[in-house]
């Protein structure tokens, strides 16, 4: 897989011409010496889905970077499965974990790719690093066979909405919860 790379945008001001530019962004597949940085993304992940809802998801806990780490690491080479990492620099800024799943009847659909995790560490964002590996996702996918890629956002979620609309996604189901007594 070529690594994709994007140029930082966004800042409001341009940078002074001492500055050094920021290093360039690059989308690469996971390795095991990512391992640490993806357990603490994963853990960032569950996190942040249990501040957009409590009742829905699980809170993260002590075992939770190690756990993700370690499920990540069984995907690494796994033949149906691309986990992505963007890092500029050196530095991991976000992931991406997809893979191919067949027919679901629970989800009414053939099957597809799914993207199982996206997630840029929020003081990385606004550099396009997001965008680049839901890309190189879908191009991995694309290679491993599927036709149609699916993939669920937490409703609160609305950054990631407009990401995934931007890129073409459309909704097509809803999850509700309720908790009973």
């Amino acid at each position: 897989m070529t690594p994709a790379r994007a140029t930082p945008g966004g800042d409001p001001a341009p940078p002074s011409p001492a500055d050094p530019p920021p290093p360039t962004v690059v989308v690469r597949k996971a390795v095991a010496a990512d391992l640490p940085a993806l357990g603490r993304l994963g853990a960032l992940l569950v996190a942040v889905h249990h501040d957009f809802d409590a009742a829905r998801f699980f809170p993260a806990g002590p075992g939770t970077e190690q756990g993700y780490a370690q499920f990540l690491a069984t995907q690494l080479e796994a033949p149906d499965a691309v986990v992505l990492v963007a890092e500029a620099g050196g530095t991991v800024l976000g992931y991406s974990y997809a893979a191919l799943e067949g027919l679901n009847f629970m989800a009414l659909r053939g099957p597809a790719g799914v993207l199982q995790d996206i997630i840029v560490d929020p003081a990385q964002r606004r550099r396009g690093a997001g965008r680049l590996l839901l890309d190189a996702a879908l191009a991995a996918l694309r290679d491993l066979g599927a036709r149609q890629v699916v993939l669920s956002t937490a409703h609160r979620n609305a950054a990631a909405q407009r990401l995934f609309a931007a890129a073409g996604f459309r909704p097509t189901m809803i999850e509700m919860t309720r908790e009973l007594p």
